[in-house]
Order: structure tokens, then sequence, then C-alpha cells
């Protein structure tokens, strides 16, 4: 399947025509606000038709591409006076139908893809919504610095995106999630005026925290155009295994000495239970299964080094954070907490382990019907959750077939059940259950990918009332024609 972005390049193609003229006078008014060529219609659409996950499709009225942030101020005032609604979209990776846009004007910050500036000494990056995660990457690299933000969909989900959902990915556990590693916004409001929040400050208490309020809204409250970015030293060396351990509470065992033995070192911590690697191999049979034996919890851990005396190899050749890791998988196994570990020896065995857990959007999707669930719980309630799951799941559907996988170190679950048969009542009776269990377990229905479409049943069934109507008062106050993203995050009344 391509990518949001070839299909974007594909707009350059013969068989991509360009725009149909219309006869619609907002068209023609937004045509002269950005030009003829950046407002998009007919069978230049396609790419911005359809969800990545390939779960809904829609028509736009148009796509529009403004330039910059005036452009995109523009846009607004115009679509504010005339109640037009619009739906920003940046890489479009979303997972829940946050870019559904049937018949409203789709705004992509593809255009705003500059990075402004690396300030190598302050260690932070500054860059417009359309920049790409990975090119974002890339030049930290050049800078010997890392911009730690990584998930499957990083070659072409945009900064917009990330922020405007909060973003998460393997290596929260050290490095947090994009609301963390975000220092300051620019943004445009749903009347068209731009807010210059663009703060380079690792501490600024002057009112209200507007930066954080925009982090997460979906692009519901405003439209993210630029953010400051914080970057860290690069990793000079990493230690990567998988390893099997007898249950889920050992693994957070192991997780807590490898943390109290390196210093907070530990970048990620991947759950992958049995069910999952059983799909995995029979979906690419070609894959060399992790272990001999076939073990019920399976992890994968990866240790980030910085420090020379962590990176340098010893006589022996050995890189002391592998050494490291080593030694207490070691002491783990002569206590029987660990029944199996392989650890990588060169970037290619590393490379092997991560494309399990990056397989992960293929596999969970692999069958239909499907029941999804991206939620979260604390650590140490991880086992009870997936035990409930377990139960609850199968008193609906006794056939049902669940599995999944979790970044472990944070709590976050990715459950997918497969149910015994196609009916919508009974994948949303379990959806339902699971979401009663987390919620009794005192998690969220939304770890990390939003609320979009897919979970307004769910806000409006667990989110704290007082909350909601407290989003509604906000959501009034700062688009009171409810022009942006309509429908989206907030249930109806």
């Amino acid at each position: 399947m391509p990518t949001f972005a070839e299909l974007v390049a594909a707009r350059a193609l013969p068989q991509y025509r360009r725009m149909t003229r219309t006869s619609d006078p907002a068209l023609e008014e937004l045509r002269s606000l950005i030009g003829a060529r950046h407002v998009l219609t007919g069978t230049d659409m396609p790419p911005w038709s359809r969800d990545w996950a390939g779960h809904t499709e829609w028509q736009p009225r148009a796509v529009l591409q403004p330039a910059d942030a005036q452009e995109v101020a523009a846009i607004l005032r115009l679509a504010n006076g005339c109640g037009l609604p619009v739906v920003p979209v940046s890489g479009n990776t979303n997972l829940v139908k946050a870019t559904h846009a049937n018949g409203t004007l789709m705004l992509s910050l593809a255009r705003l893809n500059a990075i402004r500036e690396i300030r190598p000494e302050a260690r932070i990056a500054v860059v417009e919504a359309g920049v790409i995660v990975e090119a974002l990457q890339h030049a930290a690299e050049a800078h010997d610095l890392l911009f730690p933000l990584s998930f499957g969909a990083r070659g072409s989900a945009m900064v917009g995106g990330v922020l405007s959902t909060n973003a998460g990915g393997a290596n929260v556990l050290r490095y947090g999630n994009t609301r963390d590693l975000c220092l300051g916004l620019e943004v445009v409001t749903p009347t068209g005026e731009v807010m210059n929040l663009m703060s380079a400050l690792h501490k600024n208490n002057a009112g209200y925290d507007l930066r954080h309020l925009m982090i997460g809204a979906e692009g519901t409250l405003g439209i993210i155009t630029a953010a400051v970015f914080k970057l860290f030293p690069r990793v000079r060396a990493h230690a990567t295994a998988m390893v099997a351990v007898p249950s889920v509470g050992v693994a957070l065992q192991l997780l807590n000495r490898l943390q109290d033995d390196t210093g907070g070192a530990v970048e990620a911590f991947e759950y992958m239970p049995r069910s999952f690697l059983d799909a995995l191999l029979q979906r690419f049979p070609d894959i060399r299964p992790p272990f001999a034996e076939r073990h019920a919890v399976n992890v994968l851990v990866e240790l980030g080094a910085r420090a020379p005396r962590d990176v340098t190899p010893g006589a022996d050749g050995e890189l002391p954070v592998v050494t490291q890791l080593e030694a207490v998988l070691a002491a783990g196994y002569e206590a029987g907490e660990v029944l199996d570990a392989t650890v990588a020896q060169n970037a290619a065995q590393r490379a092997e382990i991560w494309a399990r857990r990056e397989a992960s959007a293929q596999i969970l999707r692999m069958r239909s019907p499907v029941v999804e669930n991206d939620i979260a719980v604390a650590t140490d309630r991880m086992e009870v959750l997936l035990e409930r799951i377990e139960t609850v799941s199968r008193a609906i559907d006794p056939g049902v077939e669940n599995t999944g996988v979790a970044h472990l170190g944070d709590g976050n679950l990715h459950y997918v059940g497969w149910p015994s048969r196609d009916d919508p009542a009974l994948c949303r009776a379990i959806q339902e259950a699971v979401e009663a269990e987390v919620i009794a377990l005192g998690g969220s229905f939304s770890a990390e990918h939003g609320i979009g479409l897919s979970k307004r049943p769910a806000m409006a069934a667990h989110k704290d009332p007082v909350a909601l109507a407290t989003m509604r008062a906000i959501k009034a106050a700062l688009d009171p024609n409810g022009i942006l993203n309509p429908g989206k995050v907030l249930p109806d009344l």
C-alpha cells in the first residue's frame, strides 16, 4: 500500500488531472487567497479522501494547501465568516477517523514544511507543522542530536498531527509523549488570528498554559502551524534484546531492576504475547521466531547509552551497555525470572528484533472483523487488565481470539480481538466491556491515538461530566461558530 506521502506526490502524475474549476463562490474566494493551484477539487483529492487504515472514506468539498500561517489565518477568517467547516490534516496517519471530512474543506499543512532552525547549544528545533517526523529526526542527527519521538508511521506522520494527537510511541518511557517534547507553538485560532506561543523556555509560568491546551485537541481549538521542540544528546549505543518471562508481573520487576541498574536508560519495553507472535509468523512465515520454544510473555527491551564509559568497547570487544544488559538478564535467568533471552550483537540483529514489533499495525488488522482498543492503565495493573479482558470478552463471545501489543513501560495496551462472527453488535459489546474494565482499574479508554469520531461513544460513557462540560465551554469560547474539525472529540449533548 502506498504511503500518504507517496499518494500526495502522485498528484504530479498524468493520471491526476489538475483541479476542475467550479462556480462555487467560496472556492473562488479561496483561490484568490492562496492561489488556484493550491485549491484542489475533483480528481486531485483521492489522497485526502480516506484514512490510512482504510476504515472510512469521504468526499471533501476541496483540499486547501496554504503556504504559511498567514494564509491559514486568511482561510479561517473566511471560513468563520461564512460558517464553512474546516478539517485540518497533516500526514493522515491517525487511527480514530479524526480527519473524516465529507463535504467540508480540508486544510493540508503539507506545504508548511520548513525546518526553520536547529539550535544545538540550546538543543531545540524550530519547525513548521508539515515537517515529517523522520525528516526532523535526520535534521537533528546532522547536529549530533536526537529527536526521540518514534513510531511506525514516522516516515509520513507530520509534526502538526503528532502534536494534535499528543502522539506517544516506543520511547515514551524515557522521553515522554509529544507534549513533553514541545516548548512552544504557533497556532491559528478558529477566528483567523495567529497566536504566538513560540517560546523556547523550559520555565514559563505566564498565565494559562495555552500550549498544552492545543496539544492533543485534534485540531478542534486551533490549527498548529509551527512548534519548538526539545532535542537530546544522540544515543551512542543500544543494547537490545528479546526476553521471555513467566508473567507480565515478572516483566515489570525486570523493568524496575533495569531502570535502577542503568540510571533510567531503558528506552523501550514492549510486550508481545504468544498470540501476537503466532499471528506474525502466520502473516510473515519467513520471519524467524525469537526463540526455539513458544512463550506466553515476550518483551522487547532496549537500553540507550550516551556516556563514553558505556559505549567504549572493552578489551573483549563488548560494549559495556550490552554487557550490563546481559548481566541483568543472566541474574534473572538464575532466579527463574527470565525463561529465555536473545541479545542483539549487531545492527542487523537489532533491526530484526524491532521488525517484529513494528509489524504490529499490519498484524493486528490482518483479519476482519476486528475490535481495537488503545487503552492505558497504571503499569502495576496491566496483568489484571489482561486477565479481565480475557474473561469478559469470552463471556460475550467464547470464540473470540485476543491478542495485541503493549508499551508495557508506560501501561499502554493496543488490544485487538478477533470475534468469531461478523456482527457489529457483538464487536461493540466486546469493545465496551473492555473499556469498562479499563475504567474500573482507573485507566483511560484512549492512550495515544486520540478520540476523533471513533471514541466519542467512550467519551460520552466514561468521561467525567464536569470535565466534558468544561471542554464544551472551551470549544464554544474559542470556536463559537463550530467550524474547526466539527463532530470530533466531544460527544453530542
